[in-house]
């Protein structure tokens, strides 16, 4: 891929730096982001969120891909999803390491218990808890899962174990692109 990408799927497990990923790339490459969960969720005040229908989620994700520029993250690779890895014009699977993400969904939890980080969900233990459940299931069904149903698109798919390691990636093709020589 010799162009940067405008359209851009960020796939991994609950605590692999998704969100994060999505907002720095958002701001350096200058495209919107949209976190799948919203997709998921009509967010409401007081955590009152109603779960929107498969029909629905896929009306709204398939309306956004049609713009010319996007970043969508979210752990989701379910059939309603399948059109925004077939439009992305790059898959970054973050592959961050298990240790990692059960220190981060730790962590997530008590700055949001403290407040001191923004959530769209009420932050109870048994969200809590759920987390590492979603994160093993991730690692154990989730990712292979992936790699399965999406291996015609491997020559799109970025595999990385850290934002890093996109920031090279990105880095070098910004350069390619204005024509500076590494």
């Amino acid at each position: 891929m010799n162009k940067l990408p405008k359209k851009i799927r960020i796939i991994g497990s609950v605590g692999s730096g998704k969100t994060t990923l999505a907002r720095q790339m958002s701001t350096k490459l200058n495209i919107p982001y949209f976190e799948l969960d919203n997709f998921v969720w009509k967010r409401q005040k007081g955590y009152k969120d109603v779960r929107r229908t498969e029909q629905e989620r896929k009306y709204y994700l398939d309306t956004l891909i049609r713009l010319d520029t996007w970043i969508i993250e979210g752990v989701h690779n379910e059939e309603w999803v399948r059109n925004s890895f077939h439009n992305a014009e790059l898959i970054i699977f973050l592959d961050t390491n298990y240790s990692v993400r059960t220190y981060r969904i730790t962590k997530r939890y008590f700055l949001q218990k403290l407040k001191l980080e923004k959530s769209n969900y009420k932050p109870t233990l048994k969200i809590f808890f759920k987390m590492f459940k979603w994160n093993k299931y991730f690692e154990e069904v989730g990712k292979p899962s992936f790699f399965k149903q999406y291996k015609d698109y491997n020559d799109k798919i970025l595999i990385v174990q850290s934002i890093h390691e996109v920031e090279e990636y990105l880095n070098e093709h910004i350069s390619k692109n204005i024509g500076i020589a590494k």
